[in-house]
C-alpha cells in the first residue's frame, strides 16, 4: 500500500494549510473572538466559512451535487489534519463532529428525499445537527443494546419516549438523528429516526457543564415525551439501528483521529517554538537532552498515529470495515493527543498552564478523547475479541474481515 498523496490531494492539503494560516488562526489568536463556552461564535464563523466555500474547501465528505467535495477517506485524513492546525479549522471548512458524521451517514444511507430535506441544509452550513444515542444509566452507552428510549408505532407514525444525554451539539441544532427501541430483538430491536428541532414532544432538559472547552451546542440532556416521527423519516429500515450505528461510528471515530492528530502537532509546534528561544541556567532549552527526548517521543507517537489513521482510512476506501484498525487508531491517537498537550504544557512552564497559548484548551479537550465514541477500554476489548477469533489472521494487511455494511 502506497500512502503517497495524489497530486490533486496534495494540492488540496497545501491549500487547506494556507487557508487556515491566513483566515482561521487570526480568529483563534484574539480572545475577544471566544464565546462564553470558549468557542468562536457562529456569527464570526460565518465570515470565514463563506471564504472556505469560495476557496473550494468545503464539506470534504459530502456529495458534489450539494456543494461538497466528495473526497475519498485518505484525502479526508490529509485535509482534516491540516484543518486542525487551528482549534476551529474543521468548523471553518465544515468537517467537525457531529455534523461530519451525520453528513456522511446521510450520504451513505439516506433516500433521495431524505438527502434533499436533511442533508443539504447541513452541507450548506445553514443548520447544525446532532446524533442522539447515549442515555443515562441504566440505558445505552458504549453498549447500544442497552438503549431504553422507545419508539412505538401507531399507524404510519412512531411515538418516541425516553431520555438521552451528553448529546454533542444539541443546543442550537436543527436536524437530529435519534436511535430508539422498536422491539426487544437483540440485533434488530433499534431504529434510527430523523426529526427537526421545532417538532413537539421533546425538549432539552439542560446543557451539561463539562471540563471543557465545549463544542458548538454543548453536550445536552434530552427528554422525549411523545415526539411523533413519520415513516418517511425512518433512516434505513425499522430494525436497522445497530447496522446504521456501525456504518456511522467507524468513520466518525476515524475522523476524530484525523483532527486530534492536527491538534497534537499544534501542541508540539508551540512547544518547539518556545524551547528554541527560552534559556535557563545558561543553556537553551532545546539543547537539553531531557527536552529533546520529550519532544522526540511525542513526535514519534504522532507519526505512529498518523500511519494508523491513514491505514484505516485506506482500508475503508477499499471497502473494508476496518473495525480493528479504527479501534487501534482511536486508542493510540487519543493517548497521543493527551501526551502532546501535557508535554507542551510542561516544557512551557507557567506559560503552558496559562491561556496565553491554546495548549491548555487542547489539554482539557484531550481528556475527553479517551471517552468519546467508545472508551479506550471498550476498543481494547474489541481488539482482544478479534485476536481471539482470528488468530494469526489478525495481522493481515488488507480489508479481509468483510466488506463494509452498505445500504
Amino acid at each position: 500500500m502506497d500512502f503517497t498523496l495524489s497530486p490533486d490531494v496534495e494540492a488540496l492539503r497545501l491549500k487547506t494549510c494556507a487557508f487556515i494560516e491566513e483566515h482561521v488562526l487570526p480568529l483563534e489568536a484574539d480572545p475577544v473572538n471566544f464565546s462564553e463556552h470558549e468557542n468562536i461564535p457562529e456569527e464570526r464563523l460565518k465570515i470565514v466559512r463563506a471564504k472556505a466555500k469560495k476557496a473550494g474547501l468545503w464539506a470534504p465528505q459530502s456529495p458534489k451535487e450539494y456543494g461538497g467535495m466528495d473526497l475519498p477517506m485518505v484525502a479526508w485524513a490529509a485535509i482534516y489534519e491540516e484543518a486542525a492546525r487551528s482549534l476551529f479549522g474543521p468548523l471553518a471548512i465544515n468537517c467537525m463532529a457531529p455534523d461530519d458524521g451525520n453528513m456522511n451517514i446521510l450520504k451513505l444511507v439516506g433516500t433521495q428525499a431524505q438527502k434533499d430535506r436533511w442533508l443539504k441544509p447541513i452541507v450548506d452550513g445553514d443548520v447544525r445537527s446532532a446524533f442522539a444515542m447515549t442515555e443515562p444509566s441504566p440505558g445505552g452507552g458504549s453498549d447500544p443494546t442497552m438503549i431504553r428510549t422507545k419508539a412505538e408505532k401507531h399507524g404510519n407514525k412512531y411515538v418516541i419516549t425516553g431520555r438521552k444525554w451528553f448529546i454533542t451539539g444539541a443546543d442550537g441544532a436543527a436536524h437530529f438523528i435519534v436511535v430508539a427501541r422498536t422491539s426487544d430483538d437483540k440485533r434488530r430491536g433499534l431504529t434510527a429516526f430523523l426529526f427537526h428541532k421545532d417538532q413537539p414532544g421533546w425538549k432539552i432538559v439542560r446543557r451539561i457543564g463539562i471540563l471543557g472547552p465545549e463544542e458548538h451546542g454543548g453536550h445536552c440532556e434530552l427528554e422525549f415525551t411523545g415526539l411523533e416521527v413519520g415513516q418517511e423519516n425512518v433512516l434505513m429500515n425499522e430494525g436497522d439501528g445497530i447496522k446504521l450505528m456501525q456504518i456511522r461510528l467507524g468513520p466518525a471515530r476515524l475522523t476524530h483521529c484525523m483532527r486530534w492528530t492536527g491538534w497534537a502537532r499544534r501542541c508540539l509546534e508551540i512547544a518547539q517554538e518556545y524551547v528554541n528561544r527560552r534559556e535557563g541556567f545558561g543553556v537553551r532549552l532545546a539543547d537539553r537532552e531531557s527536552v529533546q527526548i520529550k519532544l522526540g517521543e511525542v513526535a514519534q507517537q504522532i507519526q505512529i498515529g498518523r500511519l494508523l489513521t491513514m491505514h484505516a482510512a485506506w482500508m475503508l476506501d477499499q471497502g473494508g470495515r476496518a473495525r480493528k484498525e479504527v479501534s487501534m487508531a482511536k486508542v493510540h491517537v487519543a493517548d497521543t493527543l493527551h501526551k502532546a498537550a501535557d508535554v507542551a504544557i510542561q516544557l512551557q512552564g507557567a506559560r503552558g498552564f496559562s491561556k496565553d497559548t491554546v495548549v491548555e484548551w487542547i489539554y482539557r479537550a484531550a481528556r475527553s478523547a479517551r471517552l468519546v465514541d467508545g472508551a479506550s477500554e471498550v476498543h481494547m476489548m474489541v481488539l482482544a475479541k478479534f485476536m481471539r477469533e482470528e488468530g494469526r489472521d489478525f495481522w493481515q494487511w488488507g480489508p479481509g474481515e468483510g466488506r463494509r455494511n452498505a445500504p
